[in-house]
């Protein structure tokens, strides 16, 4: 899927291009860095100029003001769609931020993260190409996708996936690597994919924002590296469709556990509890 099928598609729902709809939170992880938090609003932005009338906001898991509490909070008992600014299942998707939405007034669905999809694959191949990524790859250039990294299995296997649609759109052998918590490091896969025979093996950046690990990852790269997603027109397209599918009730929506009822999957069914869209590529 483009972002101009997208752009097409999400063109056609009325009530998320008109006011009165439900507010786009975008919830970033948050980050030391200061390039991360001036890329994410950058981002912000993108989106706004593509949808002007839908209120935009802005939530941190961690380490950066607005905390996604704060933000909740003063929506007061309004409606919102949460959508993660992160690129896999993991905890803080399946649990940090549906808890917070869960304890807020607000009325909220959090959407699936931004892995695995075609889109994001568009954002990855992309930068590889900024980087010097040749239209033409041979036998012997490979790609590392450098990732955050989690314990959560789910995490892996979004990656994984992402990875796999990496590959085929390049045609050319795409092994995921992780800056932390999983296994194999990016080392370690270029390792493998140099041992291979690969003497061309670019690093794809697959986060959302500059930061120590998109730096460390890069470090490691033999040949190229890609800079992160960032503000890539594909990234805002996705974050939007991410918002459209939680909106229209796409897929089976599950109540946070332990939380104090089910929604239902009618757009006007905004119950108390935060409601969780599937992590699938659509």
């Amino acid at each position: 899927m483009t972002a101009t099928t997208v752009t097409t598609v999400t063109s056609n729902r009325t009530a998320a291009a008109t006011g009165g709809a439900p507010a786009l939170v975008v919830v970033a992880h948050g980050s030391r860095d200061p390039r991360a938090l001036s890329t994410v609003r950058a981002l912000l932005d993108r989106v706004r100029a593509l949808r002007p009338a839908l209120p935009v906001h802005l939530g941190h898991v961690e380490l950066n003001a607005p905390l996604l509490p704060d933000t909740l909070a003063a929506l007061g008992d309004g409606a919102a769609v949460l959508v993660p600014l992160l690129l896999s299942r993991g905890h803080h998707v399946k649990r940090d931020i549906p808890e917070a939405a869960a304890l807020s007034p607000a009325r909220t669905r959090v959407a699936a993260p931004l892995g695995p999809h075609p889109l994001l694959v568009d954002a990855l191949h992309a930068r590889l190409t900024e980087a010097g990524w040749p239209t033409h790859a041979g036998p012997d250039h490979a790609v590392v996708l450098a990732s955050a990294g989690s314990r959560d299995p789910e995490s892996r296997a979004d990656t994984a996936r992402t990875a796999a649609l990496l590959a085929a759109r390049l045609g050319v052998p795409v092994v995921p690597a992780y800056a932390s918590a999983a296994a194999p490091t990016v080392p370690e896969a270029v390792r493998t994919l140099t041992a291979r025979g690969n003497r061309r093996v670019a690093v794809a950046a697959c986060f959302t924002a500059p930061g120590r690990f998109a730096t460390e990852c890069a470090a490691a790269a033999p040949w190229i590296a890609s800079e992160p997603l960032g503000t890539h027109p594909s990234m805002a397209h996705l974050l939007l469709h991410r918002y459209d599918r939680a909106l229209d009730g796409g897929g089976e929506f599950n109540a946070v556990k332990g939380a104090r009822g089910e929604s239902t999957c009618g757009s006007a069914a905004w119950a108390r509890p935060a409601t969780t869209e599937p992590a699938l590529a659509r």
